[in-house]
C-alpha cells in the first residue's frame, strides 16, 4: 500500500453501479414510485403509512443531543424504481430506551433517496437521487407542520450514492458511484441547494482489477474539518482534498491507494483524528489508517478479518462509538454486525464477536444520538433492526423483531 499525490478535475459518465450494492439506473428514471404495500399481520412490525407527519428532526428544548429522550425521528432511505420499494423518504418515530419504532409516513417527490445527511442545524436533511442523471435533493424540516421538498440540484454525474454536509453548513459534498467523481454544492440560508460549484472526476490511478472505471462510494470531512477525503471503491484509493470554503472549489492534495481489488467502501475516523477505518468491500477485510491532520495524508496498515469466515461477505458501513472504544461493522452476505474492540488510543482494532442482524444484506449503520441504539438498514429483506448498545462492552442486544420497511438502505435517527 503507498500513497502519493495527484489530482483529476472534470465531468465524467461512467457505468450503472453494481446490483448487489445499489438499485437500478436509468431506465427506471422516469417510472412511476413503487407503492407501499400494507402489513396486515403483527408478526412484523407495522409497514410505512401513506400520511406525512411529521415533528421537528431539531430540538428546541436545549436538550444536548448526547442525552437519553423518550423519542427521536426516524427517516428512511429507501430505492423507489425497484419492485417493492419506497414511495419516497420513510418516516418513522422511534423510542430510545425501548428501541420500538412507529411508523408516521412517507415523504413523497424525492426518486431513490438511497443515502440521507442531515444539516448541522438540524433544520433540512438531504437525500441523493440515485439515478443515472444524479440528484441532490433537500428537505425543510420545520418545528412544526409537514416537511417540505425545496428543491433538487443536478450532481452532473450518475448515481450519487452518499453525501455529507461539511461542518461549517455552507457546503454539501457528494459522491457520484457511476461516473467515479464527486460534486460540491452551496447551501443557502434556508437549506436549499445552489448550483454545483465543482466536480471532481477520479481518472488516476487507473481502475483496479475487475473494475470498468472510478467508482466513488463516500465523501466526508476530517474530524478537524481541514480536509475532504473521497472513497473510491473502482480504483482501490482515498482521495484528500483541500475545500476552499468561499468558492466551493476541492484541490486534491494527497491520495493513498489500496491493495489492488481491496475495494474500499466508506471510511469512519477515531474520535482523536490520528486513525481511520476503512472496509474493503471486494476483498473483505478492515484496515486502520494513520492520519496525518496537517497534511490530509492517510496511511493504510495491513488488512484484518472482519470475523465473517469462508462465505462470501461484502462489508458495508463501520460506525465508531463517541468515546472511540469500540467499533461496529456491517457485513452483508454474512448478515451479522462486527465488534472491534479500539486499543492503542485509536491504532488497533482487535476483533471480538459477530451478532446477526435478523435480516439480510444490512447496507448501512447509524447510532441514535444517545449511542444507546444502532440502527441497521438491511436492504434485501426490506427491514430495518434496532439494537441496544452497552456502554460498557459494546454488545448488541436486539430490541425485539426487525421493522418492516420496503428495501431499506439507509436509516437516520435525529
Amino acid at each position: 500500500m503507498n500513497s502519493g499525490a495527484g489530482s483529476g478535475t472534470g465531468a465524467g459518465s461512467g457505468p450503472g453501479r453494481r446490483r448487489f450494492v445499489g438499485g437500478l439506473l436509468g431506465a427506471a428514471a422516469a417510472g412511476a414510485l413503487s407503492s407501499v404495500s400494507a402489513c396486515g399481520s403483527p408478526a412484523p412490525p407495522e409497514q410505512l403509512r401513506p400520511d406525512r407527519t411529521l415533528r421537528t428532526a431539531a430540538s428546541s428544548t436545549g436538550r444536548s443531543p448526547h442525552q437519553p429522550r423518550s423519542k427521536g425521528q426516524l427517516f428512511l432511505g429507501t430505492y423507489t424504481s425497484q419492485e417493492g420499494g419506497g414511495r419516497g423518504i420513510g418516516l418513522a418515530t422511534y423510542d430510545d430506551a425501548t428501541g420500538r419504532v412507529t411508523a408516521t409516513g412517507t415523504l413523497t417527490g424525492v426518486p431513490d433517496p438511497s443515502y440521507l445527511a442531515v444539516h448541522p442545524s438540524g433544520r433540512t436533511l438531504y437525500a441523493v437521487d440515485e439515478r443515472e442523471k444524479g440528484g441532490v435533493t433537500a428537505v425543510a424540516l420545520p418545528s412544526t407542520g409537514e416537511p417540505e421538498v425545496l428543491g433538487t440540484r443536478d450532481t452532473g454525474g450518475a448515481g450519487p450514492c452518499h453525501l455529507s454536509v461539511h461542518p461549517g453548513g455552507r457546503w454539501l459534498l457528494s459522491a457520484n458511484y457511476g461516473s467515479g467523481s464527486v460534486a460540491v454544492h452551496p447551501v443557502a440560508e434556508s437549506g436549499a441547494l445552489g448550483e454545483r460549484t465543482d466536480l471532481v472526476t477520479h481518472s488516476a490511478p487507473p481502475p483496479g482489477p475487475g473494475q470498468d472505471g472510478p467508482h466513488a462510494h463516500q465523501i466526508s470531512t476530517s474530524p478537524d474539518g481541514r480536509h475532504v477525503l473521497a472513497v473510491d471503491l473502482g480504483n482501490d484509493t482515498v482521495y484528500t482534498y483541500r475545500l476552499d470554503e468561499k468558492a466551493g472549489t476541492l484541490r486534491q492534495v494527497s491520495y493513498a491507494s489500496l491493495r489492488p481489488g481491496a475495494g474500499p467502501r466508506h471510511l469512519t475516523f477515531h474520535p482523536s483524528g490520528q486513525f481511520a477505518y476503512l472496509a474493503n468491500e471486494l476483498d473483505d477485510t478492515v484496515v486502520v489508517c494513520a492520519y496525518d491532520p496537517a497534511s490530509g495524508r492517510l496511511t493504510p496498515g495491513e488488512p484484518q478479518s472482519t470475523g465473517t469466515g469462508e462465505g462470501t461477505n461484502y462489508p458495508a458501513q463501520i460506525v465508531v462509538t463517541r468515546e472511540g472504544r469500540f467499533a461496529f461493522l456491517a457485513n452483508r452476505g454474512h448478515n451479522s454486525i462486527t465488534r472491534y474492540a479500539i486499543e492503542g488510543d485509536g491504532a488497533r482494532l482487535r476483533l471480538l464477536d459477530t451478532v446477526s442482524v435478523s435480516g439480510d444484506f444490512p447496507r448501512q449503520l447509524a447510532f441514535s444520538p444517545s449511542q444507546q441504539l444502532l440502527f441497521t438498514a438491511n436492504q434485501k429483506s426490506s427491514s430495518v433492526s434496532v439494537f441496544h448498545v452497552d456502554a460498557t462492552s459494546g454488545e448488541l442486544r436486539l430490541a425485539g423483531k426487525p421493522f418492516a420497511a420496503p428495501i431499506a438502505v439507509c436509516a437516520l435517527p435525529l
